[in-house]
């Protein structure tokens, strides 16, 4: 099924908005003990929501624009160089003196998921409504837009009226619980979104179990009922609930071990994103993407490396 008002066009990049940084990811070796020094490993690597689905349409084969600010120091620098070599278009990536470039630091339990995270995206900022009206050809240019909302507010709306005036979809990604209400006005037109079971629950002013399946497939009908087009609810361990205004399902997780959590969700929106451009059906969009969060939960960093959609269906075993 094609979602629809929308006539894929796969050749065409797609354009990508938001946040970038370096993420600093420890995972403790035995429970949290507060006050001291804990035993774990840690990694680092270049992330940011945006940057991390950036990545992966590339991987992917996807042509894809990156609209980003990153400072003007020595991590912005190798973050521009690394998402580059990744083959993602970065000739609109914002530099600013005015912050450093955005980091992450994410604290990992022993059973691979997370603890607790910080997160400093200030940077982000700097993309301005006047920065994006200077690359109103991109708009023009593009097959889809994504979004996440480390946006600030004045610029997401800027967004949907570009993309609305060069008739392009819209897709969004909450980022946090903390952000997910920068979105809230715009339901009504985002053509897909993909919050976590929390952030679905926040846009949706209601609680409930990701344990119960109705009841998250419920909160994804919530979201189609505001006026989304395709909602996205991932539930960990439990697997992804979908929901258009003609249809709704559920994937299960696939059980394997976590190694890192971080940008399994990145993994799972690319793939959807590149799945429903080149006409794969919405049921098989949604199992390809949930194995992309699969693979990339065994992947000590935010994004596969060698990602591609022959790994995937390789690798579909639901």
């Amino acid at each position: 099924m094609i979602i629809p008002d929308f006539s894929p066009a796969p050749e065409a990049p797609v354009l990508v908005i938001g946040g970038a940084g370096a993420d600093m990811v420890g995972r403790l070796k035995a429970e949290l003990k507060p006050g001291t020094s804990n035993p774990a490993n840690i990694r680092i690597s270049f992330g940011g929501v945006s940057r991390n689905v950036a990545e992966n349409l590339a991987h992917l084969g996807q042509p894809v624009r990156l609209i980003t600010a990153v400072g003007e120091d020595k991590v912005g620098d190798r973050l521009v160089e690394q998402i580059r070599s990744a083959g993602v278009d970065v000739s609109a990536i914002l530099r600013t003196r005015e912050h450093n470039t955005g980091s992450y630091l994410g604290v990992i339990n022993p059973g691979g998921m997370l603890q607790f995270a910080l997160d400093d995206i200030n940077a982000a900022g700097a993309i301005s409504p006047e920065y994006l009206h200077l690359h109103e050809d991109l708009f023009r240019q593009a097959s889809l837009v994504f979004i996440d909302a480390n946006l600030p507010p004045k610029t997401l709306r800027t967004v949907f009226s570009l993309a609305g005036k060069a008739h392009l979809p819209v897709c969004a990604d909450p980022t946090s619980t903390s952000l997910a209400k920068r979105l809230q006005a715009h339901l009504s037109r985002l053509w897909m979104i993909t919050p976590n079971g929390n952030e679905a629950a926040i846009l949706c002013d209601r609680v409930f179990q990701l344990s119960n399946l109705q009841e998250a497939i419920d909160a994804a009908k919530c979201l189609v009922s505001q006026g989304v087009s395709l909602a996205l609810v991932s539930l960990a361990q439990f697997g992804v609930v979908y929901a258009t205004s003609e249809t709704s399902g559920h994937v299960p997780a696939i059980r394997t071990k976590i190694i890192d959590p971080t940008g399994a969700g990145d993994a799972l929106t690319a793939t959807v994103i590149f799945s429903l451009l080149n006409d794969i059906p919405l049921d098989d969009a949604v199992r390809l993407g949930v194995t992309a969060a699969t693979l990339t939960l065994q992947h000590r960093g935010t994004v596969l490396p060698d990602l591609s959609l022959e790994m995937l269906y390789d690798n579909l075993v639901i």
